[in-house]
């Protein structure tokens, strides 16, 4: 039996074993998600970046019990962190755009400013899950929807040409892929300096 199948552009077999395009998003309101859920999961989970980020580097693990959420199905961790830090440098070559914030004690994260920003943080950290879908390709549609508000409402609103040596106040998330790198997907920048 097939729980979320797909072809790409031809059909996708639902999770109660029913059919339909897989081009329906079934429902999802990014923007009442981002106001009901991203924003307030990133203000009560958020933990401050040098603690968070100290803590990550002693034991990865521990830190995902104690700060993170775990996805059910194994995957890995997704966080919610706040910092502030001097911007070291805006690498517009990439694609993700990052921009590197030194948040003190020889610590750095880098901020994803796009144009392209990948995976699901902001879905994962908020508690959307897959059982509030029909099928794989809505649930990853609401992630990419997210990301697309992390873009036009917080990233749009900052010149990323004029960010070097300011200072950057943030708050996101990031899923742990690895402890030296943390990509945070942005939900509040503020620049001063």
């Amino acid at each position: 039996m097939l729980t979320a199948c797909s072809v790409p552009g031809l059909w996708t077999y639902e999770k109660d074993g029913s059919g339909s395009d897989g081009g329906s998003s079934n429902g999802f309101d990014a923007d009442t998600a981002w106001t009901d859920q991203v924003l307030p999961a990133i203000q009560t989970k958020g933990v401050d970046a040098p603690e968070l980020v100290a803590a990550i580097e002693k034991d990865s693990k521990a830190a995902a019990k104690e700060h993170g959420v775990v996805a059910a199905e194994g995957g890995s961790p997704t966080f919610a962190i706040k910092g502030s830090g001097k911007v070291t440098k805006v690498d517009a070559d990439q694609p993700t755009g990052p921009v590197t914030v030194d948040i003190g004690g020889g610590k750095t994260v880098q901020i994803v400013t796009g144009p392209v920003i990948l995976g699901t943080a902001l879905r994962d950290i908020s508690g959307i899950t897959f059982g509030d879908f029909t099928n794989q390709i809505d649930y990853q549609n609401a992630g990419t929807a997210l990301n697309n508000k992390s873009k036009t409402d917080v990233i749009a609103t900052i010149d990323k040409s004029t960010l070097a040596g300011k200072t950057l106040e943030f708050q996101g998330a990031f899923t742990l892929l690895t402890p030296s790198q943390i990509a945070v997907v942005p939900t509040d920048l503020k620049v001063s300096g």
